[in-house]
């Protein structure tokens, strides 16, 4: 049996429950498709992240966020989003994966795992916390290896190798240290990122000066081992002995479906698709883009604080096409 919308929306984030609460504003009969749970991306994140933004750039609607702290972390936000999806009877239907998006004269087909959609406008608003950027090493299969960081207990007393120097590397290396785990971080680079949290960027920086935390810059992984790992180095190879390796070092975007629906790429290095920035809306008339995903493989580009204005631009844009 097809279901028949005037919206679909595919992804449960924080961006994607904005373009419901629009759509709500506006009385459109619209479905969010998920194929996780709800706010997907957040639950898989640490369980002791804090984010970067205030907990009121983080806000739906001016519904209030209210955090311990100024700067809420997992458990604060999921409860929000959560909150918000509940007590405004979002139409969400959760695990259920988008398969299939193709446009028929002036209708959307959207084929998921459950069933079949027809919709007259699409609005895309994956994340891309679920496709890591991998190493492409001998080795990366192995079951030491993650592209995931939960937490640091199961590392204590192990020695760990945490690859990059981003957020969430530092944040890693930093807690897994605390919890008696022997951290090396392989950093392609010459420094820890400048994006890291200002506040957490001096503490690895002085953890690495003092000799805590071992770091090796400018140096990649060759080749890793069930009992140790193989990196470069300015001063040559080492051989480190290694129990587990946590490669955080990104993730990317579901490029396929937005390839499949046929949007096109305005850089094919970065993966940007083409979208008017004004209504958010692709090459393919009544497709549009929210959220990360409108940057490509540039990923820290539009997060939660600034993208939330997707949202009002697209509805308001279908809105008036609707009427």
């Amino acid at each position: 049996m097809t279901c028949k919308k005037d919206i679909l929306i595919i992804g449960a984030g924080p961006i994607g429950i904005a373009c419901a609460m629009a759509c709500e504003e506006k009385n459109l009969n619209y479905v969010i498709i998920e194929k996780g749970t709800l706010t997907n991306s957040i639950f898989n994140y640490p369980l002791n992240m804090t984010f970067f933004s205030t907990s009121e750039k983080l806000e739906i609607n001016d519904i209030p966020f209210i955090s311990n702290n100024p700067k809420p972390n997992r458990t604060e936000a999921l409860e929000y989003y959560r909150r918000v999806a509940t007590s405004n009877n979002l139409h969400i239907h959760l695990y259920e994966s988008v398969q299939d998006v193709q446009k028929q004269k002036d209708i959307f087909v959207v084929k998921t795992s459950k069933q079949e959609y027809q919709a007259k406008k699409v609005i895309i608003a994956t994340g891309f916390y679920d496709i890591p950027k991998y190493l492409g090493v001998p080795g990366e299969q192995l079951p030491k290896v993650s592209h995931y960081y939960k937490e640091a207990h199961p590392y204590s007393m192990q020695d760990v190798i945490v690859v990059g120097a981003s957020n969430s590397s530092v944040d890693a290396a930093l807690e897994i240290w605390r919890k008696g785990g022997r951290v090396t971080m392989v950093i392609r680079g010459n420094a820890i990122g400048e994006r890291v949290k200002y506040w957490v960027r001096p503490d690895i920086i002085n953890r690495i000066e003092e000799g805590s935390i071992t770091a090796y810059f400018n140096s990649e992984i060759l080749e890793i081992k069930k009992n140790d790992a193989i990196i470069s180095t300015p001063k040559g190879t080492l051989t480190l002995p290694n129990d587990y390796v946590l490669a955080l070092t990104g993730y990317q975007p579901n490029f396929q479906l937005l390839e499949s629906a046929n949007i096109t790429f305005s850089d094919d290095e970065k993966r940007i698709p083409d979208y008017n920035k004004e209504t958010m809306e692709t090459n393919i008339e009544g497709l549009y883009l929210a959220g990360v995903i409108c940057g490509g493989m540039e990923t820290h580009k539009w997060f939660i604080e600034n993208s939330r204005i997707h949202a009002k631009k697209i509805v308001d844009h279908i809105s008036d096409l609707l009427k």
